[in-house]
């Protein structure tokens, strides 16, 4: 089953919200701030909020954003690569994340990472990513003087910026690797990512979306054996938004109720 859907227009009122910890801009460090919190210069006061990994089914990145949209202006951090290592998983951003955050009036920074360490864990994975800080506060201080809306300072960075950034994080993961002496993923990767996303943005978001597409399949045909289900019903939801964005999820049960005439999941 296929259920498709259709945003067109937003509006929410938020109840479910966190008192956000105020972190003043002049003692700044993302690496060590909360999850989500209050950035404070001067009389400017921001919501931020920040990823773990630019891939959205991990670490709960919504519930953080969603701590921070009780708040006028709101930003967001996310990683546009995250590499473990060969032994782990290399992520890339996507394009219906930007999509989303545009959607909920989020600036989004396109962040690297520049340290981490040896995961002890494992003999290839490295672990305690840290983000460039110097970097995000310069972003934040763009935001700080930017007065037009989310979206468009996040197609901006987009179509203005993501090249430079794609090429702070190949250099910052080849010097991760050098210092931890952990084999990382081959950088062509990222060229390759570099390279097919180009310098329009309807080239990244048809290559990001292809990519979300057939993970949507993927999970369609997979089994998880701590599910325990009362039907084999597994079926595609797809929701299209305003902006273009789409959003490909798959959930693990569906049945129709016919004396009201609609479907649960």
């Amino acid at each position: 089953m296929n259920v498709t859907g259709q945003i067109t227009g937003i509006k929410y009122k938020v109840f479910l919200f966190e008192n956000l910890q105020t972190v003043d801009i002049g003692k700044f460090n993302i690496n060590k701030s909360p999850s989500f919190f209050l950035s404070k210069d001067g009389r400017t006061s921001f919501a931020v909020s920040k990823w773990v990994s630019p891939k959205r089914t991990r670490s709960y990145p919504y519930e953080r954003v969603y701590n921070t949209l009780n708040v006028s202006k709101k930003i967001t951090v996310i990683p546009i690569i995250k590499d473990e290592g060969v032994d782990g998983d290399r992520d890339y951003l996507q394009w219906d994340t930007v999509s989303l955050m545009s959607l909920l009036d989020v600036f989004v920074i396109f962040a690297y990472y520049n340290k981490a360490t040896k995961n002890p864990n494992y003999e290839n994975k490295i672990t305690d990513f840290q983000f460039d800080n110097k970097y995000v506060i310069s972003k934040i201080k763009e935001i700080e003087q930017y007065h037009s809306s989310a979206l468009h300072w996040n197609l901006s960075e987009l179509k203005n910026n993501l090249y430079s950034i794609l090429d702070k994080a190949k250099k910052s993961y080849a010097k991760i690797e050098k210092q931890t002496g952990i084999l990382l993923h081959n950088q062509t990767g990222i060229e390759n990512f570099k390279r097919k996303i180009g310098k329009d943005v309807s080239v990244f978001m048809e290559f990001s979306r292809e990519k979300a597409q057939k993970a949507q399949s993927r999970e369609m045909i997979t089994s998880q054996p701590k599910e325990s289900l009362s039907t084999n019903t597994k079926a595609k939801i797809t929701i299209t938004n305003y902006l273009g964005g789409q959003y490909f999820f798959t959930v693990d049960e569906v049945f129709i109720d016919k004396e009201i005439g609609s479907w649960h999941t």
